[in-house]
């Protein structure tokens, strides 16, 4: 293995099991653009641990973990444990041939209360885990925020919604650009914004759980008709901050990049009817123009203005030209197609969160035409190996990409996650495969494959990391969906990685 390339050796473990139909083993380097990146990736919460080691602090996601609200009630205090194992799963990524890791920083781990004091131990490990990367040829592609604002944050003022997280979020990044920036040249501010803000505060299924009745599940507090998008808001003036902060101060002596991860789901409509059709078009427009359009166009998509009136923040011409220099790229995080089933009655409601102003019944998200409705936020229903989860749909890819090009110029890509995610799994069992993981291995390399279609079509993509590299904590599902190319022992108190390639069982080395 040694003298294989790293994309010839990632390649070549996504294919061992299927020589006999692969196309993906005669894929080269040659065959994708000079620098394309290839790499996987995980977030702090999700495979750290030591939630209340060497200083650390709550974040939001600590809170609402705690509070029982994830399918099979666990929590990421322990997690995937890397927090104490990164030098093992460091020397995993090299045998595996990964040219960067995607991983996020624990703001409550670096500053413990959002602002205020270093917390030096915080410190201390995220320059050993980069010096560890480097030291492998491994490159740092880092996130600033990945769902887990500090709780401090948002027991002060409410977190996203308040303009507050605007100074403080810039605070924080300027540390980490100052801390790390030199050996640091791929920042994301944020992670899937357009899902953690409805998510949060709308429906009320992911933290800081704010919902309001008929709208969300269990609310306690919040307003779901507004809410969704003043944190959006906020979160966009946000990164545009932080963006120019590094831009102005950083990046010329850094040489780095900075832009933010938007998740991007494709929509298709169920039927060709009118309805379901505005259906799916008014989707696109709120779930990727609602940040693509004020990031590109510096304003919110036109669809967006009309539905949602003045429930919809508006940007300062200073704001909106702020939003326009913010990225160097866009990452995109993207799984499975959705089909869609128009619900106008939705449109004609006096009181509307943002699935009513969108005109869909979210029980009509259909991943397939011809499967039974499955709910977005709810739990993915009983499956088996001959029904996965998640339909290899990588076509959709295509769509997307091709969607960016045309309707936003064609800025420069990458996609921070695609991955195969296995549900309903028993979370006090071994991860371990003991069979050959035929599903993960041909959703891969479809997709690897519809990649390179799209980028001889024009796309302008640079690279592409696969989700997850360990199996973690997959947040709302805690520990019964795992998407990782290598295993953990989520009953060994060690949390004992499994050497062999997840996707093979087969010994690389």
């Amino acid at each position: 293995m040694e003298n294989l390339s790293s994309v010839s050796r990632y390649l070549f473990l996504l294919s061992l099991l299927l020589p006999f139909t692969s196309t993906a083993a005669a894929i080269t380097r040659d065959d994708f653009p000079p620098g394309f990146i290839f790499g996987a990736g995980t977030s702090a919460y999700q495979v750290e641990g030591a939630a209340a080691e060497d200083g650390r602090k709550p974040s939001i996601w600590d809170t609402f973990a705690h509070a029982g609200k994830t399918i099979d009630k666990s929590t990421g205090d322990v997690a995937s444990d890397q927090y104490h194992h990164y030098k093992e799963d460091v020397k995993l990524m090299h045998d595996t041939g990964l040219d960067a890791y995607r991983f996020s920083i624990s703001w409550a781990r670096l500053v413990p209360d959002g602002r205020g004091p270093i917390n030096p131990q915080g410190l201390q490990y995220y320059n050993s885990l980069i010096n560890e990367l480097l030291s492998y040829g491994i490159e740092p592609h880092v996130t600033l925020c990945h769902f887990d604002l500090p709780q401090a944050l948002e027991d002060e003022y409410q977190g996203l919604l308040s303009r507050r997280i605007i100074e403080d979020f810039t605070a924080y990044a300027d540390l980490c650009f100052r801390e790390f920036g030199d050996r640091v040249k791929y920042w994301i501010t944020f992670n899937e914004p357009n899902i953690e803000t409805v998510g949060g505060h709308d429906v009320g299924v992911l933290p800081p759980g704010r919902c309001s009745s008929p709208f969300g599940v269990n609310c306690s507090m919040g307003d779901s008709t507004t809410e969704p998008y003043i944190s959006t808001h906020n979160t966009l003036l946000s990164h545009a901050s932080a963006a120019a902060l590094y831009k102005q101060k950083y990046q010329e002596e850094q040489g780095g990049q900075i832009g933010i991860t938007i998740l991007g789901f494709w929509f298709e409509p169920l039927t060709d009817s009118p309805v379901d059709v505005a259906a799916t078009n008014r989707m696109r427009d709120f779930h990727i123009g609602w940040f693509m359009n004020p990031l590109v166009y510096g304003t919110y998509p036109t669809t967006m203005k009309e539905i949602v009136g003045s429930r919809l923040p508006s940007f300062t011409i200073e704001e909106s030209n702020q939003l326009k220099a913010s990225f160097d790229f866009l990452g995109f995080n993207h799984y499975c197609v959705y089909y869609l089933k128009g619900d106008p009655n939705f449109l004609d409601k006096t009181e509307r969160d943002y699935i009513r102003d969108v005109g869909i019944n979210i029980s009509t998200f259909y991943p397939v035409k011809e499967a039974a409705p499955s709910q977005l936020f709810g739990k993915v229903p009983a499956l088996t190996r001959e029904l996965p989860p998640m339909p290899s749909t990588p076509w959709g890819l295509q769509k997307l990409l091709e969607y960016l090009k045309s309707n936003y110029g064609n800025p420069p890509v990458i996609i921070h996650e695609i991955g195969y995610g296995e549900f309903n799994i028993d979370h006090t069992t071994t991860s371990k495969n003991d069979h050959n993981d035929v599903y993960r291995v041909k959703y891969l390399e479809e997709y690897i494959e519809s990649l390179l279609v799209s980028i001889s079509n024009g796309s302008n993509t640079h690279g592409c990391f696969l989700w997850s590299f360990l199996d973690c904590f997959e947040l709302a599902f805690g520990y019964t969906a795992r998407y990782g190319l290598y295993g953990v022992d989520f009953n060994d108190k060690d949390r004992r990685r499994y050497p062999g390639f997840r996707l093979s069982g087969i010994r690389t080395s």
